[in-house]
C-alpha cells in the first residue's frame, strides 16, 4: 500500500495520511510532482513524452508528462520529482537542475476500467534540460509503454487540438513556455 499526505489548499501536509486508492476513490486532496524533460535540436525545443501502459489505473494508453508521481507520506515535492525521474526513466538528476515552473491544482472525476477515479491534486511542475536519445532511456516497462521526443510546437498543437490521446493539462504547457523555454 502507498500512503500519501493529505494536503491543504496550499500544498502543505495536514498531518493526516491516506492510502492512494482511497484518495482516488474519495477525491482527497494530495500532492504530486511533475517533471518535463526538454532538449534542443537545432533551433527547435523538444519535449519527452511517455505513453502510459494500458494497465494503468487512470488514463491508460495516453501520452503524458515525461515523469510524474505521487508524493509519499513524509516526502516533499523535490525529492519525489528526483525519485520519479530515476524510477520511471532511469534518469539521475540533482535538485539544482530542476527548473520550478509553477504549482497548479487539478480536480476531475472519470471512469477507468469500470471504476470511478476522482483525482484531487496539487502539483509542482518542473522542467529538466537533458540531451539524451529516447532509446537510451531505461523506462519502467510496468508503467510506460514507450517514450518519445516531440518538437514542442507540434506537441502543443497536438495536445490543444486533441490530436493524440493524452492526459496533459494545457496550463502546464504555458508554465513551461513562461519559465523554462527561452
Amino acid at each position: 500500500m502507498e500512503f500519501l499526505d493529505v494536503s491543504d489548499e496550499n500544498g502543505n501536509p495536514t498531518g493526516e495520511t491516506v492510502e492512494r486508492t482511497v484518495a482516488h476513490e474519495k477525491g482527497i486532496l494530495h500532492r504530486t510532482s511533475h517533471v518535463w524533460m526538454l532538449r534542443r535540436r537545432g533551433k527547435a525545443v523538444q519535449v519527452l513524452l511517455q505513453k502510459r501502459c494500458e494497465t494503468k489505473d487512470s488514463h491508460p494508453g495516453c501520452f503524458d508528462i515525461s515523469s510524474a508521481g505521487h508524493i509519499p507520506a513524509g516526502s516533499n515535492f523535490v525529492s519525489s520529482a528526483l525519485r520519479e525521474l530515476k524510477e520511471e526513466l532511469g534518469i539521475c538528476a540533482q535538485e539544482n537542475e530542476l527548473i520550478f515552473c509553477g504549482r497548479r491544482r487539478l480536480f476531475y472525476e472519470k471512469e477507468f476500467h469500470g471504476r470511478t477515479f476522482c483525482d484531487n491534486q496539487i502539483s509542482n511542475v518542473y522542467a529538466l534540460w537533458r540531451d539524451i536519445e529516447a532509446e537510451d532511456i531505461s523506462f519502467q516497462k510496468s508503467e510506460i509503454a514507450l517514450v518519445c521526443w516531440m518538437e514542442f510546437n507540434e506537441f502543443e498543437r497536438k495536445v490543444l487540438n486533441n490530436e493524440i490521446p493524452h492526459c496533459i493539462v494545457a496550463e502546464e504547457i504555458e508554465m513551461l513556455k513562461q519559465n523554462a523555454i527561452t
